[in-house]
């Protein structure tokens, strides 16, 4: 066919064959550009479901429009001849670049997040691959990943192509329910995404046999070998990526490539802040009588390390999360609780300063305090390799801190020790525990991390004991306790002005204090803002004043601003779970929902049990239309505590997305039991009154509203809402515009939010997103 003109297209040379067609690279003389004909075999043309795949193909491939699907131009049928034309890719096939050389971690999960979203723009069109292989994903000379090869796609709403029992693709990639004939859906496509995967990090096709039936018995009951035996290097989490795709259960699988998606980019992100070690330049060349004489004493070298690695070495799996259980408090005075909880919680922040440690926040910690676990059931509800549990006791002036490494599985004991200090020099003391525990798992700790951690300073012993009992209040998260807690901040600061984490736990109290107090913001962001300031000015790498400092930018609608000092933060304290959570929401404000979940993901990671982080996960799937999963996560959450407020309010606003009122309003109503009278979850009740057409019982809400308003509160957003619900735009919007003018952040939320969805082509609406600078 070579030399041939089809339509107007000149056949240039061949590309390759396959059981669904022959691939020619062409001319296209219209539009004067390369491109790919995708021709149907001639034998195959008077066979209809064959035709039928291929014109599947077109449809499939044509309704995405993704960097990392090829494009289909148009599928025509001249002089009989039946052919697709597409995009032509210049490059090579996965499976080539396989064949060529070993990829590194670096390069596989380069290539795997491209191939994750292009499958993820297929999935989000309810179109299934069904032939995801090595073969059928190109990767350019740029690096641009490429998806090929929709002949088998499986489209929503067009009827099956092959009888029950039979099956399509390829065999070492199907699932095991492709396998076996069964209906597939978008996780058996997650599931070959994990064989690739695993190729290409191996170089081996987890599932193997001599004919097709053992291949399938692999596929249905066989483990594949772990990654670490092939190469050597792999990270824990990329190891509990590829095993979550190939889970023979695809209940037990990723259930959505986005998920996946969060996970790849969070191993890239480590990956890409651990310092790597530089290999040395290549040696002189040896002088050609020397050679033997250095090869036979390396030899000699190689023979005694590998004794030692064989008979002296402990194979301990390295150390890369743990969890600091709750210090003992061995004063016998229950009044001395925060002094152990505070040791407890400077002592994970030390570690958190270390990127290469992965450390579970005092939050997740804390609710094992006096409860009669065993170790390795804590370390595996925390998904940690090892805990640190220990003591803490005063005497007069001295402090003592006595403290174990155990290894999780199996139950080891590694280490112990006990360190003495002033109270003068207890940040210091905690330093160099700190330092202590990240030299027994031998843990990566950077010149800077390591500087910052050997900065502590003396500091007044009054001072600090009022630093504690101020972190003690703030811990509680409730407006009476926030207001004790800035007394005693300020308390630390009049004995020690020089105090920069006293100015940080103001800064940090200051700036939540609206959200639970319904203090206006105009009056308490500056006063964040400037203990944030005053805290840097002592200590410039303190993540959580750069944190507050966020916050205050988000406050102003400063999105870029907000967004640089999180990164900041997060770069100063990569395990600080509240930062990650933090700019999630910031993100999720935004509209960019699938970094949002990635980084909310991560905050989950390391704070598995905390109410609110779980809570905004479920608010996040709800905000990106996955209503079953949000519910889901929102029950979790309340196993957690069914007493958390919160969560029955946003359970209740998913109810009512998809107006279910009957569900809705009892969860509201839950709330309000639990946490009282507050304005948010009063506005959300009144506002699903309205739309379930109880219009008497919302008209009594916003006059309770009104009052909170006359003595000072801010609820003029809340009050916007309840008439929202009750159809007056124009009130709505005049309170809408009051909100705006006391910088209510709750307005942040409207862009994504699917209770606003009904008022997103009212040109007010806009108009209002606009001043805030979330639409252009």
């Amino acid at each position: 066919m070579t030399g041939q003109t089809i339509s107007h297209y000149r056949i240039l040379e061949k590309l390759g064959e396959g059981g669904m067609g022959v691939v020619y690279k062409a001319q296209d003389t219209k539009l004067d550009r390369i491109v790919a004909l995708k021709f149907l075999p001639r034998h195959l043309l008077c066979d209809s479901e064959a035709k039928t795949r291929f014109e599947n193909e077109a449809k499939a491939a044509s309704a995405l429009n993704q960097t990392n699907i090829t494009t289909i131009y148009e599928i025509n049928e001249v002089e009989g001849e039946c052919f697709i034309c597409m995009e032509y890719v210049e490059g090579k096939s996965v499976k080539e670049l396989i064949e060529e050389k070993t990829l590194s971690i670096e390069e596989v999960l380069k290539i795997a997040i491209q191939i994750a979203e292009g499958l993820n723009a297929a999935h989000k069109k309810d179109i299934v691959h069904r032939d995801i292989k090595s073969d059928n994903i190109m990767l350019t000379h740029e690096g641009l990943v490429k998806i090929m090869d929709f002949g088998l796609a499986k489209l929503k709403g067009v009827s099956k192509l092959t009888k029950t029992g039979s099956t399509l693709g390829t065999m070492q990639y199907m699932s095991p329910e492709q396998a076996q004939g069964i209906e597939v859906d978008q996780r058996s496509d997650i599931f070959s995404f994990g064989v690739v995967l695993y190729e290409m990090i191996t170089g081996q096709l987890p599932f193997k046999g001599e004919h097709e039936a053992a291949v399938i018995y692999s596929i249905l009951n066989e483990t594949p070998e772990p990654l670490a035996r092939y190469k050597a290097g792999v990270p824990g989490e990329l190891q509990r990526v590829v095993d979550k795709t190939l889970a023979k259960n695809r209940d037990e699988r990723y259930q959505h490539v986005d998920e996946m998606i969060a996970d790849l980019k969070s191993i890239r992100r480590k990956l890409e802040t651990t310092p790597t070690i530089h290999e040395p330049g290549k040696p002189k060349r040896l002088k050609k009588r020397s050679v033997y004489v250095y090869v036979s004493f390396a030899f000699l070298i190689i023979i005694l390390i590998l004794i030692k690695i064989f008979f002296f070495t402990s194979s301990r799996e390295p150390i890369d999360s743990l969890a600091v259980l709750p210090l003992q408090n061995l004063s016998g005075d229950v009044n001395q609780e925060y002094f152990s909880d505070g040791m407890t919680e400077a002592l994970i922040t030390e570690l958190q300063k270390i990127k290469s440690l992965r450390v579970i926040s005092r939050t997740s910690v804390m609710q094992y305090k006096k409860v009669q676990k065993l170790l390795p059931q804590i370390a595996k509800e925390l998904n940690v390799k090892a805990v640190v549990e220990g003591s803490v006791s005063r005497e007069g002036d001295i402090v003592r801190i006595n403290v174990q490494l155990i290894q999780a599985s199996p139950e080891k004991h590694l280490w112990a020790d006990n360190f003495d200090r002033t109270m003068k020099n207890i940040l210091a003391l905690q330093s160099e525990v700190a330092q202590a525990i990240a030299r027994e798992v031998k843990a990566v700790v950077t010149p800077e991390e390591q500087r910052r951690m050997e900065s502590s300073r003396s500091v007044n012993p009054e001072a600090y004991e009022a630093y504690l009992k101020g972190r003690f209040y703030w811990n509680k998260r409730r407006g009476d306790d926030l207001k004790t807690a800035i007394e005693y901040f300020n308390q630390a600061i009049e004995k020690d002005p020089n105090y920069a984490l006293a100015y940080a736990g103001l800064a940090s109290t200051y700036v939540i204090l609206p959200e639970y107090s319904g203090l206006p913001p105009k009056e308490i962001m500056p006063k964040a803002e400037a203990a944030a300031k005053k805290a840097l000015e002592f200590n410039a790498t303190l993540g959580e004043a750069h944190a507050v400092l966020a916050l205050k930018r988000w406050y102003e609608w400063d999105w870029v601003g907000a967004e640089s000092e999180f990164k900041r933060t997060i770069e100063l304290n990569p395990s600080y779970p509240t930062t990650h959570h933090w700019y999630s929401n910031l993100l999720r404000s935004l509209g960019r929902l699938d970094e949002a979940l990635a980084e909310i993901k991560l905050a989950q990671e390391l704070d598995p049990l905390s109410l609110v982080i779980n809570m905004n996960v479920g608010i996040t799937l709800s905000w990106m239309r996955r209503y079953d999963e949000a519910i889901d996560q929102f029950k979790k959450t309340l196993e957690l505590d069914p007493n958390f407020p919160f969560t029955y309010g946003n359970l209740g606003a998913l109810y009512e997305v998809q107006g279910k009122f009957d569900e809705a309003i009892p969860e509201f109503q839950k709330a309000i039991t639990v946490v009282g009278r507050d304005a948010s979850e009063l506005s959300d009740l009144g506002h699903a009154y309205a739309l379930a057409g109880k219009k008497s019982e919302a008209l009594k809400i916003l006059d309770e509203l009104f009052k909170f308003s006359k003595q000072g509160y801010s609820v003029s957003f809340e009050i916007a809402f309840v008439y929202y619900g009750l159809g007056d735009k124009n009130a709505s919007f005049e309170w809408l515009e009051k909100a705006y003018q006391e910088r209510n952040n709750a307005l942040v939320n409207m862009k994504v939010d699917p209770l606003w969805d009904s008022l997103r082509s009212d040109l007010r609406f806009i108009a209002l997103l606009k001043k805030m600078g979330l639409e252009k």
